[in-house]
C-alpha cells in the first residue's frame, strides 16, 4: 500500500470520526456519515439497516438512492428480506464481503421500477460494537462489481467507528428515555392511587388505568388483558388519539401468540414481534382504528386475578429494538398495577364488611323490637279470644281477635324473612343450600340442581341468593303451591339461576317485568347491579319461571 492510499485512508477516518461526533440525533448523523464516507472513498450509493431479531430490520438512513429503490416512499427498502440481510441472520457476516448482486435492485429492474443507476453489486459491512452485532452498511457505485481487499478493510474499519458511535448514541437515548419514563411514572402512581377510590370494581380500574398511560405516555397502543385457559379476555384497551379507550369483553384465541404465553409462564417482560402484537392490537380494540404497529411487550400482572393470569401489553409505532428504559419503567408500572388492585379488593372487601354489619344491625333491631312486639301482639290477642270464648254476645269481637292474631302471625312470618335476608345463615355451605334451607324455612318442598364446576365470586353470590329469597317468597304467596324448582348453570362466561313453580301463574308473560310489582322491581334491580338481567315467564296453566342471568367477564370465576 503506498504512502499516498494510506494517508488518504486516515484522513477518511478521521473525517468520519470528526463527524460522528458532531451530533447526537442518529439519523441525521447516519446521512452525514454516509454522505462523507462515499464521497471520500468515490462511491455513489449507500444505506444502513438496524437489524433486530429474524425478520426484523429498520431501514435508517440512505445517501443518493436509486429511484428505482425511492418509489412509494422508499417502500422497496423497507418491505421483504435480502441476501445480505439473511446472511446477517444466519451468522455469515463477520466481515465485510462482496455480494454478487443486490435483490432489491434485481427486483427493480425486473418490475421496471425505475433508474437503478446502472448499480447492480454492492459490498456489505456487518455494523458491530464489540461483540454486539447491530446492522449492515451497504455502499456501492455504477457498474462496480468488485471490491479490493484494502477497499474492504478501509469500510470495516469505517463500520466499526459506526457501529461504537450507533451504540454510544443508543446509550445515550435509553438514559434520557429512562429519566423521562420514570418522571413520568410519579404522576401516573398518584393519578392512579386517586382512581382507585373511585372505581368500583376491576373492570372500571383496568380502563382507568389504560386511559392513565395514554395520558403519560406515548405507547400508541396499550391493553390490560386476562389469560384464561386458551383465550384472552380485554379488560381495557387504549389507542392513541381514539376518544374511545375501553374495549371490554371483546376475547380471541392465544393460538401463536407466544411472546405473550412466554411472559406469563416466565413472569417477566417479554419482547412480542409485530405481528404478535398487531393481532392483539387489532382483537382487542376492533371498534377503534389501530395504527401499524413494529413491536411490542408484554408484562405479566402478578397476583392480579386468582386463577387468572393478567398481562399488560403496549405496542410501539416505531422500529425495532425497545430501549431497556422501557422494561424496566413496566415493570414499575406492573407492580403499581398489582398494588391498585390489591388495594381496590381491600376497599371492596371494606365496603361489604360495612354492609354486612349495617344488616347485621337492622337484623337485631327489628329482632329486638319489630319483632318482639309481633310476637306479644299475637300472644295478646290470642289469650282475648280465649277469653271471649263461650260469649254469643263477644263473638264479633272474638273473631275480630281471631283476624288480628292471624294478622300478627302473618306478620311475625314476614318479620323473620326480612331478618333472615338481612342475616343470610348458611351461605358458607353453598348458595343452593342455602337457598333450599330458606325454602324449607318457609314451608316449601324445594329440588336444587346445579351444573358447571366453580365457585362464585361474593359478590355475584350474595346477589343471587337475595334474588332466590325474593323468588321463592313469591313462590309461597302468589303461586297456590308448596313446590319449587332451583336450578344453577356455571360456565367460565356467566351464571344463570332460574326458579320454577307449577303454580297458577298468571296472564301470559314473557320477559317483560311489572313495574307494578315491587317484588319483581328489586330482583331486576339487583341483576341489573350485577351487569345481568332477569326475565319472567308466567302461564296460568304452567306456572312460573323467574330465570337470572349475570356475565362472569367481569368477575373471577374461582376454582
Amino acid at each position: 500500500m503506498s504512502e499516498e492510499v494510506r494517508m488518504q485512508e486516515m484522513y477518511t477516518l478521521k473525517t468520519i470520526a470528526e463527524t460522528l461526533n458532531t451530533s447526537n440525533d442518529l439519523s441525521t448523523m447516519l446521512d452525514t456519515v454516509i454522505g462523507k464516507l462515499l464521497s471520500l472513498t468515490g462511491l455513489t450509493t449507500g444505506w444502513l439497516f438496524l437489524i433486530g431479531e429474524r425478520a426484523e430490520y429498520s431501514f435508517i438512513a440512505d445517501y443518493n438512492l436509486p429511484p428505482a429503490l425511492q418509489r412509494e416512499e422508499k417502500q422497496p427498502m423497507r418491505c421483504g428480506t435480502c441476501w445480505c440481510l439473511n446472511r446477517f441472520w444466519d451468522g455469515r457476516l463477520d466481515n465485510a464481503v462482496n455480494v454478487l448482486n443486490c435483490k432489491r435492485l434485481e427486483h427493480a429492474r425486473e418490475y421496471q421500477w425505475g433508474d437503478t443507476y446502472d448499480i447492480t453489486h454492492h459490498a456489505t459491512v456487518p455494523l458491530r460494537s464489540g461483540e454486539k452485532m447491530l446492522g449492515l452498511l451497504n455502499v456501492a457505485a455504477p457498474n462496480k462489481e468488485h471490491f479490493s481487499e484494502s477497499e474492504l478493510a478501509l469500510l470495516q474499519a469505517v463500520a466499526y467507528q459506526i457501529g461504537s458511535a450507533i451504540e454510544r448514541m443508543r446509550l445515550y437515548r435509553a438514559e434520557q428515555r429512562r429519566a423521562d419514563l420514570f418522571a413520568k411514572l410519579g404522576g401516573f402512581s398518584s393519578a392512579l392511587g386517586l382512581a382507585v377510590n373511585e372505581c368500583e370494581h376491576a373492570d372500571s380500574l383496568a380502563e382507568t388505568t389504560v386511559s392513565l398511560l395514554g395520558q403519560h405516555y406515548d405507547w400508541p397502543f396499550a391493553a390490560i388483558l386476562k389469560l384464561r385457559e386458551d383465550r384472552l379476555v380485554v379488560q381495557a384497551a387504549h389507542v392513541v388519539g381514539a376518544l374511545q379507550q375501553r374495549s371490554l369483553y371483546e376475547d380471541f384465541s392465544s393460538d401463536g401468540l407466544n411472546g405473550l404465553h412466554r411472559a406469563i409462564e416466565l413472569h417477566r417482560v417479554t419482547k412480542l414481534s409485530a405481528s404478535e402484537v398487531q393481532e392483539i392490537a387489532t382483537s382487542s380494540a376492533r371498534s377503534l382504528t389501530v395504527p401499524v404497529l413494529s413491536s411490542g411487550l408484554a408484562v405479566p400482572i402478578l397476583n392480579i386475578i386468582p386463577g387468572e393470569a393478567g398481562v399488560l401489553v403496549v405496542g410501539y409505532a416505531e422500529s425495532s429494538i425497545l430501549p431497556q428504559a422501557d422494561h424496566e419503567v413496566l415493570e414499575a408500572i406492573a407492580e403499581h398495577i398489582t398494588a391498585s388492585w390489591e388495594s381496590l379488593k381491600l376497599a371492596e372487601q371494606r365496603r361489604e364488611l360495612a354492609r354486612l354489619e349495617e344488616r347485621n344491625r337492622l337484623a337485631r333491631d327489628l329482632h329486638d323490637s319489630v319483632n318482639q312486639i309481633l310476637f306479644s301482639l299475637s300472644l295478646t290477642a290470642k289469650g282475648a279470644e280465649s277469653m271471649m270464648l263461650g260469649s254469643a254476645q263477644l263473638e264479633p269481637v272474638r273473631e275480630a281477635m281471631k283476624d288480628v292474631r292471624s294478622l300478627s302471625q302473618e306478620a311475625l312470618k314476614e318479620m323473620r324473612a326480612l331478618i333472615m335476608q338481612l342475616r343470610p345463615a348458611g351461605l358458607e355451605k353453598g348458595l343452593m343450600n342455602a337457598l333450599q334451607e330458606y325454602g324449607d324455612g318457609q314451608g316449601l318442598q324445594v329440588v336444587v340442581h346445579r351444573s358447571g364446576m366453580g365457585s362464585l365470586p361474593r359478590s355475584v353470590e350474595d346477589g343471587l341468593w337475595r334474588i332466590g329469597q325474593e323468588a321463592l317468597n313469591n313462590v309461597r304467596k302468589h303461586a297456590g303451591v308448596n313446590a319449587a324448582e332451583i336450578i344453577l348453570h356455571l360456565s367460565d362466561r356467566e351464571v344463570t339461576l332460574s326458579v320454577t313453580d307449577r303454580g297458577k301463574g298468571g296472564a301470559k308473560r314473557r320477559g317483560v317485568l311489572s313495574t307494578r310489582s315491587l317484588g319483581l322491581s328489586i330482583m331486576k334491580e339487583r341483576a341489573q347491579a350485577l351487569g345481568g338481567r332477569l326475565d319472567l315467564v308466567s302461564s296460568a296453566r304452567k306456572g312460573t319461571t323467574v330465570t337470572v342471568i349475570v356475565p362472569l367477564l367481569s368477575e373471577t370465576v374461582e376454582n
